[in-house]
């Protein structure tokens, strides 16, 4: 049975793989990248200490901040070396002279699961739980998609690997949002409400647009996306 998956699992990769160009080349390498989506963290950040009281502003970014660590080092080093499953592009893997691999990057040696697939859905599953009702929670789940998805495209990870490491990242995701939500609740002493996000308003003339300040993060997301297109095209 584990074979047969295997073999699925193979046999995905490779037609995902397959699909390829030098424009998304480009745009998959950049967006696979860590660096380029910093402008969209900080902007997060700042969204949460202008939305929240201090200590609750806090008490979300220690909580995101063990989200990730926790996720990712239970991947990388407790996962990774149980299994011991070579990534498709890996030299060692008789598979990688079938693989697509773009600026001959090939990752580490181990790749199930995938922290990349687990760090962004954890990430994107505590955003979600923070900010429940606004657009980002959409947004951020389509970005640890197609975040993940560029792992198969660079061809340093298999669906299986990707789609484990985000139900992982999901539920370390949940876990540490019930417990940092506990914190909160204690801060706000049962009263929520208190913990909901601030609401702002943008007058234009005579017109008044609500907004959250998150939704700037949203914008930032966007940009990000559009620039790597732009600079992908040749």
């Amino acid at each position: 049975m584990i074979e047969f998956l295997l073999d699925i699992d193979q046999d995905i990769f490779l037609f995902f793989n397959g699909f390829h160009s030098p424009f998304w080349d480009r745009a998959m390498f950049m967006f696979s990248g860590r660096f380029i989506w910093v402008p969209m963290y900080f902007v997060i950040l700042v969204a949460t200490f202008r939305s929240f009281n201090i200590r609750i502003a806090i008490t979300w970014t220690i909580a995101i901040a063990l989200c990730i660590l926790l996720t990712d080092q239970f991947c990388a080093t407790i996962c990774r070396p149980l299994f011991e499953r070579l990534r498709p592009a890996n030299l060692e893997n008789p598979l990688s002279q079938f693989v697509h691999v773009v600026n001959d990057y090939r990752g580490g040696r181990y790749g199930f699961p995938s922290c990349h697939a687990a760090n962004s859905f954890a990430l994107a599953t505590m955003l979600a739980c923070i900010w429940r009702g606004s657009r980002l929670k959409w947004f951020i789940f389509i970005w640890a998609a197609v975040n993940s998805y560029s792992r198969v495209y660079l061809g340093v990870h298999y669906p299986g690997d990707l789609l484990v490491g985000a139900i992982l990242g999901c539920i370390i995701g949940l876990l540490v949002f019930t417990g940092a939500r506990a914190v909160v609740w204690k801060l706000v002493n049962g009263d929520m409400k208190r913990a909901r996000p601030y609401k702002r308003e943008l007058h234009i003339n005579d017109y008044t647009i609500p907004y959250r300040s998150i939704d700037l993060a949203v914008l930032t997301g966007i940009i990000t996306m559009v620039v790597i297109n732009l600079v992908a095209i040749d």
